[in-house]
């Protein structure tokens, strides 16, 4: 897994000129410029958006820059927006193992939590109650941190190898937890890219740099409704 972590640090300085007796109008008024100037660009800090998933999220088998979260970013700073993407994809997340490290990447102020987890749960079969309770453990340990984040839900859908009734509850997981707690919802985060193997690596799961391209507009049509 590689992730693109951007941070941006602005430092506010003050020089005070001591002239003696007398100061220069002039050079006290470039002062008080300077001092604007650098106070001004303390407060322009971006805001942070992150993306706490899976390996779907990180972009496995891609480099980092093609990974959805990174063609985000490109959106975002086409239109001039102040916003910072993160890339807390890990590939093998489940929803217990996310749960479990949340509190690390929640040690940075986060204005938007995407969240892409379960697609792992239901590959493997975890029981669905498992599943329910640990995003919604998320959701409350993101809103506890900061009340005023917003959270987006990634919706997933699985193959039917777990059976008719499994596959079918596992998918209105994410829309009734979308409902319960006001999170914006992306209906299906691999909508027109499941099942297309053009569109997927060689396992049939991963998306291609193309692929990645229309998970970035799937995630965009929802999240451009929040930063915009």
């Amino acid at each position: 897994m590689r992730t693109i972590l951007k941070f941006s640090y602005f430092f506010v300085f003050f020089l005070l000129v001591s002239c003696g007796d007398k100061i220069n109008k002039q050079e006290e008024s470039e002062t008080n410029e300077v001092f604007v100037e650098k106070e001004d660009s303390a407060t322009s800090v971006k805001k942070v958006i992150l993306f706490f998933g899976n390996s779907l999220t990180a972009g496995m088998g891609l480099d980092p820059e093609e990974a959805f979260p990174a063609i985000i970013q490109l959106k975002i700073d086409s239109l001039k927006l102040d916003y910072d993407v993160i890339n807390a994809g890990l590939s093998g997340e489940t929803t217990a193992s996310g749960k479990n490290r949340l509190s690390w990447v929640l040690n940075q102020k986060v204005d938007v939590f995407v969240l892409e987890l379960g697609a792992n749960d239901g590959l493997r079969g975890i029981p669905l109650e498992e599943t329910r309770n640990n995003l919604q453990a998320i959701i409350e340990a993101v809103r506890e941190k900061n009340p005023n984040t917003k959270i987006v839900l990634a919706g997933m859908q699985i193959p039917p190898n777990m059976g008719k009734s499994y596959t079918s509850e596992f998918r209105n997981i994410f829309p009734v937890l979308a409902e319960r707690n006001d999170a914006a919802l992306i209906p299906f985060l691999l909508y027109e890219v499941a099942g297309n193997p053009e569109l997927n690596q060689d396992d049939g799961i991963h998306p291609t740099a193309e692929g990645q391209k229309i998970v970035a507009d799937n995630v965009w049509a929802i999240l451009k409704e929040i930063v915009l």
